[in-house]
This record gives structure tokens, sequence and C-alpha cells, in this order.
């Protein structure tokens, strides 16, 4: 896990003793492996190259390493135990004078008076949001689910993605609705929030949101030819060739399927795909979060 340089000359609220945590958050399937791709070409290539092997600068903290001085390794199926260490593990992340960048998918809820990310350990946060309609398409693919009951899965205000029995580095994260899951960070300080949207038709007001955002927590000095670099670098086109040589790890859920990760990357996948009863349940349910983000 990469440390980065805090940045001196900051707004009071950022100046604590022990500087902190900026997630890149979203619900699954929403563009989280794109933005990390922007962020590695952008924070850690010379040239502005992409290497996806390499993704894991950005730890999931979706990880039992960061809880293993905490709980039992049986305990990474119980929410309890691990919304009840959640600000323990994440004190023992951060570091005087340092910015971590950490993925997760968790809500950013509230159980049992344990606050997932608060003020003590967070900085900000990048979060990813996609039209919904897109994301059951592709989670419905991702997970092997069939459109009926990923769009439950999607309505579930109870819903987790538990840790894989054979999968002993992971734990249980609580997820939420995909309302509730975008509602819970959008409201926390210090948001950016990047749609999936503007990653694929307008990815240079993507990088230019990224680096503003970035420097108020960061020293940054990134040339044009760079930025040039990573928009060439981090195309889908790019990324498919990338996988297919085996450099993306991250790439499904079931490895027995042999799904491709990086499947279409595009925008308004489903129209003419999504089952129209399910697409006017998805309308209606998430109305209000749709229609601000221009999405109806």
């Amino acid at each position: 896990m990469l440390n980065f340089k805090y940045k001196e000359n900051l707004c009071s609220n950022f100046l604590r003793a022990q500087i902190m945590i900026i997630w890149i958050a979203s619900y699954p399937k929403s563009g989280n492996t794109l933005i990390r791709s922007l962020l590695y070409s952008l924070l850690v290539s010379p040239d502005g190259g992409l290497d996806l092997s390499k993704l894991s600068f950005i730890p999931n903290y979706n990880q039992f390493r960061f809880f293993e001085k905490l709980i039992n390794e049986e305990d990474r199926f119980s929410v309890k135990a691990i919304s009840d260490n959640w600000q323990k593990s994440q004190k023992n992340i951060i570091t005087k004078g340092k910015i971590k960048l950490l993925k997760k998918q968790n809500s950013n809820c509230i159980i049992n008076q344990n606050h997932f990310a608060s003020a003590n350990t967070t900085a900000g946060v990048i979060y990813i949001v996609r039209d919904p309609r897109d994301v059951l398409l592709s989670s419905a693919r991702h997970f092997s689910l069939n459109q009926n009951l990923m769009k439950k899965y999607m309505f579930d205000k109870n819903a987790k993605l538990m840790p894989r029995a054979n999968l002993k580095h992971e734990i249980v994260t609580v997820l939420g609705s995909w309302s509730d899951n975008y509602k819970s960070w959008i409201n926390s300080k210090n948001c950016l929030l990047i749609k999936y949207e503007d990653i694929v038709n307008n990815k240079k007001k993507v990088i230019s949101g990224l680096i503003k955002y970035l420097s108020n927590f960061l020293k940054l000095e990134i040339s044009q030819n760079k930025i040039n670099k990573v928009i060439e670098s981090t195309s889908f086109e790019n990324m498919k060739k990338q996988e297919e040589k085996g450099l993306f790890q991250e790439n499904v859920f079931d490895k027995k399927e042999k799904i491709k990760f990086f499947n279409k990357g595009m925008s308004k996948n489903w129209v003419g795909n999504l089952d129209k009863a399910i697409q006017i349940e998805i309308e209606k349910e998430f109305n209000q979060e749709m229609k601000y983000l221009g999405y109806l």
C-alpha cells in the first residue's frame, strides 16, 4: 500500500495529528476499477502508462488482513464483529502525515453506533455512481444471476456481500440497496462524485476533476503530456488486452465461469437488453436519485 505525502497548506478541517483515508467507494460494477486505473496512471506511473497487475496500490478494505489482530478468522462472516472493529482497524491503517487510498463497496452506514467512515479516520471520498439499469445488467452477468434476482438484491436495504468460504482473505461487506449505498456516501464531507458515464464519454473532464480534488491533499505536478498518455493507456480496449494477457487479477466472481471482467465498457447498454418490466421497477424504486443524476 502506497502512502502519499500530505500537503502542508490545507484548510483547517484537514489539519489533524493523523492524516487519513480517502475512500474510493462505489456500488459493485459502477466503475471503481476504471477510477483506480486512472489514479494509478496519474499518481504512480512515471509516464502515465497503465499496468492492471498493480491496481492493488489501492488496497481493497474488504480484506481480513486489516482485521486479523482484532477478530478471529471465523468472525469475518459476522457483520457485528466487523462493524465493531471498523474504526479500530482504520486507526491502525492511518499514519501521521500520510494519505491512504482505499477501495470499498461498503455503504457508509452506522451499525450499533459504529460509523463506517468517521471523521476521525476519513479525509474524503471519491464516489463512483452508474445508471442502476446498467449496474443491474453488468452485475447479473458478473455474479451469474438472472435479472430478477439481481433486481431484488439491488432493492434490498440489508444486502451484503458475503466472503467466499474458500477465500480466507475476504470479510463481509455491508452494501445496502443501490440507493442507500449512493446516499450514504454522497452526503459525506469532502465527497467527489464521478459518474461512470463521464469516465466513458468525457475522460478528460474526469481526470481534471480528480487532479483538482486530490490537490487539496497532495502536492501534484502532472504535465499535459502525461494526461494525454493517461487517456490513451486507460482506454477500454487497452484494459481488455491487458486482461487477456492475464494482468488483471480481480476479474470474476466465479473464475470457473471464465467471464471477462471488461465486457463492453459503454453507457446505456441496458437499452434493448434489460427486461422492460424490471426497467420500470428500477425507475420507480430509484426515481428520485435517477432524476437528480440525470438518468431520467
